[in-house]
């Protein structure tokens, strides 16, 4: 049985090329959106999923816009407004060592280099220069992890476990 990951929603056509825009759930857009790329669209009233092969891509505002092959304008495209496009597992890539896919470190335990549990990986954020991941903690405190080298020491996808060098202020 073949694990799906979702990548983006269609939430609406813009112009009337065929061009839909995708509120993206990926974590490496700029290379799962590559034109000439395959993603599966998910309808909510079918169970078969519909091939699709990237032919444009451009970000707009924060949104991807992305046009495909065979789809040339608004009404052949009005139909995929709420699917969702999801890649196979084995169409995951490979990663450079300190890289992660999100479902790989959500669900992660955090933990200080001393042993103490600080909760369990919830979220990812990106706002911009690097990535924070929320972490829920006991007592349901959020605290704020920036995935940076002088804070995350030790990443292990398979246990499930991170630990990190908390900075000055961070756990307070």
């Amino acid at each position: 049985m073949e694990k799906w990951f979702n990548v983006g929603k269609i939430v609406n056509t813009h112009g009337i090329k065929g061009e839909v825009r995708v509120i993206s759930r990926t974590d490496f857009p700029e290379a799962r959106y590559k034109v000439g790329n395959v993603l599966y669209l998910f309808l909510p009233k079918s169970t078969t999923p519909i091939e699709l092969t990237i032919k444009s891509h451009r970000t707009h505002k924060n949104f991807e816009l992305l046009t495909f092959e065979g789809f040339e304008n608004i009404n052949d495209v009005e139909k995929f407004r709420d699917g969702i496009l999801k890649v196979p597992e084995s169409q995951l890539g490979e990663l450079n060592e300190d890289e992660y896919y999100y479902h790989e470190i959500i669900g992660c335990m955090v933990f200080t280099m001393n042993g103490d549990e600080i909760g369990k990986i919830t979220e990812i954020l990106t706002p911009g220069a690097n990535d924070v991941w929320v972490v829920k903690g006991k007592g349901g405190k959020e605290v704020l992890i920036p995935y940076i080298y002088d804070v995350v020491k030790k990443v292990d996808v398979k246990e499930k476990t991170v630990f990190i060098e908390p900075m000055e202020g961070l756990l307070s």
